[in-house]
């Protein structure tokens, strides 16, 4: 590693935790971790490096931990989903699964002594975990319907898994990559609609024609407790077989200049801020080896964007795909087995993981769509949700996390079924919650967002929200901003009925009885 920009500086403890032990390090302790259990292990290596295996210690849920997988573009197939519900099948009421906001799925209620078994299982069936949490690079999402979309200019899917198996080391594990300053996101989209919200990832690529089809480069989004940023434009545009050695390059940059002192700044973003875009820019060309093209005039994302529930027809004759609503990305053991299932019978055995929580299962013949649709299952992960619920996101919450200052997931569905038995409204509302300033729900790209606080009512210390609006998504994509803060909880349904009545056209049920 070269010369950071902070060598002279005090080095912050994750620094310091890195410098002494590599996270990968513990891949080869974890057979001894799991005889010792976890009460007996070194702090560091149960707080901090398992998170370089995707194994995360839960304070709030002492003893069962949660596993982050990687699932590149949001694909897997009916054996794998299997697996996974076998594993957490388990743990009974303390197996769970969240879908999460970048395509993937998170487990819970994992305890230490299995891992060694659980990641054995895992590779049998081609999963992994590694590198998915800490200072490594996040899963990397790409087009929920890339391949099945009749409209794509490209599709992603082989992409985005070239760019995992070059940053991970085909998913054994790689050093190179394993002591970035902070995490790192990265989106590519081959579609007219911006599905996977390129502007919230420090480096993502959209469509754009230059010399052929090609890509737009952005570069530097963020949401952090401290400062949100939406990407910028890095000028630049790669044609498809570029975009790999281009994402190394970028990677490689941040890696050794990114900066490493004060952990809030660690960042691409803030790397930006130092050195300026021109710098960014030629630092990265002489690292890539190749001269720049300029980007495209204009990129090719024109579309509002798509939620992809429903039933929608593929560019393949006769065959379609069809969006479950998965509410707020929950699901348990006989969910997963029943989706397997479902995708295995009726399908061509694939699922897929949206950005917004939910599940698509492709390659449903026209024939048998009938029957698929009687499914019982379909009860629960319904094609035709209310307005609010089919767009509603939640992060993990209080309840499992322990940055949450708020639970989330049961305080959102709560509430949407009392919104929406209340109010009639005329298209969907995007609500994000979001328990803690860190955003993985993501409230600042939702119409309605709302990130978890600690208010004062009464002389009593409540659990409350700071309310988000003006998050745009798709074409013109920008960050919402905070309108309103510190609402208790306890009284934040009148407030959030006003506003879908005020600013989204919703109607109170009763009212609009009458007038009919």
């Amino acid at each position: 590693m070269t010369e950071t920009a902070t060598t002279t500086e005090k080095l912050n403890k994750f620094e310091k935790l890195k410098a002494k032990k590599d996270g990968l390090a513990v891949k080869g302790e974890i057979d001894e971790f799991a005889k010792i259990g976890w009460e007996a292990m070194d702090e560091e290596d149960l707080n901090h490096r398992l998170k370089w295996l995707g194994v995360f210690f839960r304070p709030v849920t002492p003893g069962k931990f949660m596993m982050r997988m990687r699932i590149p573009n949001g694909i897997l197939n009916s054996s794998q989903l299997s697996v996974l519900a076998e594993v957490i099948q388990r743990y009974g009421d303390d197996g769970s699964a969240d879908i999460t906001t970048r395509q993937n799925i998170q487990l819970r209620g994992i305890k230490i002594e299995d891992i060694p078994e659980i990641f054995n299982k895992f590779h049998t069936v081609g999963l992994t975990t590694i590198q998915s949490g800490m200072d490594n690079i996040r899963n990397i999402t790409g087009d929920s319907v890339a391949g099945l979309d009749a409209n794509e200019f490209y599709d992603t899917r082989e992409l985005v898994q070239q760019i995992q198996d070059m940053l991970t080391n085909n998913g054994e594990g790689n050093p190179e990559f394993s002591n970035l300053p902070r995490k790192f996101n990265i989106a590519i989209t081959g579609g007219r609609d911006n599905s996977v919200h390129a502007e919230i990832n420090d480096l993502a690529f959209v469509p754009a024609f230059k010399d052929g089809f090609g890509f737009n480069v952005l570069v530097g989004g963020f949401f952090s407790g401290k400062r949100c940023e939406a990407a910028i434009p890095l000028n630049v545009w790669v044609k498809p077989d570029e975009v790999v050695s281009l994402c190394r390059a970028i990677v490689e940059i941040f890696r050794d200049h990114g900066l490493r002192a004060n952990r809030q700044k660690a960042r691409l973003m803030w790397l930006i801020d130092e050195w300026g875009l021109e710098k960014l820019r030629t630092e990265v060309e002489k690292r890539w080896g190749k001269t720049f093209k300029t980007a495209a005039p204009k990129d090719e994302i024109d579309w509002e964007k798509r939620d992809h529930i429903g039933i929608y027809p593929q560019k393949q004759p006769g065959l379609n795909y069809v969006g479950l609503n998965i509410p707020v990305g929950r699901l348990y053991a006989d969910d997963m087995f029943e989706l397997a299932r479902l995708a295995e019978v009726y399908g061509s055995g694939e699922i897929r993981f949206t950005v917004e929580q939910n599940a698509i299962i492709p390659n449903i013949t026209d024939s048998a769509l009938t029957a698929f649709l009687t499914e019982p299952l379909l009860n629960k992960f319904g094609v035709n949700p209310g307005l609010l619920m089919r767009s509603l996101v939640s992060c993990t919450g209080a309840q499992f996390c322990n940055f949450a200052l708020i639970e989330t997931k049961n305080r959102a569905l709560a509430m949407i079924k009392v919104l929406e038995s209340e109010l009639i409204l005329s298209r969907p509302v995007r609500i994000h919650w979001t328990g803690c300033p860190n955003s993985c729900g993501q409230p600042q790209v939702a119409d309605i967002g709302l990130m978890g606080t600690k208010v004062r009512k009464n002389g009593k210390t409540l659990e409350g929200v700071d309310i988000y609006m003006g998050g745009t998504v798709g074409k013109d994509a920008h960050l919402g901003t905070c309108v309103q803060k510190s609402i208790p909880c306890e009284d934040l349904e009148p407030v959030l009925k006003e506003i879908l009545i005020q600013n989204f056209g919703a109607k109170l049920r009763e009212a609009a009885l009458i007038s009919h």
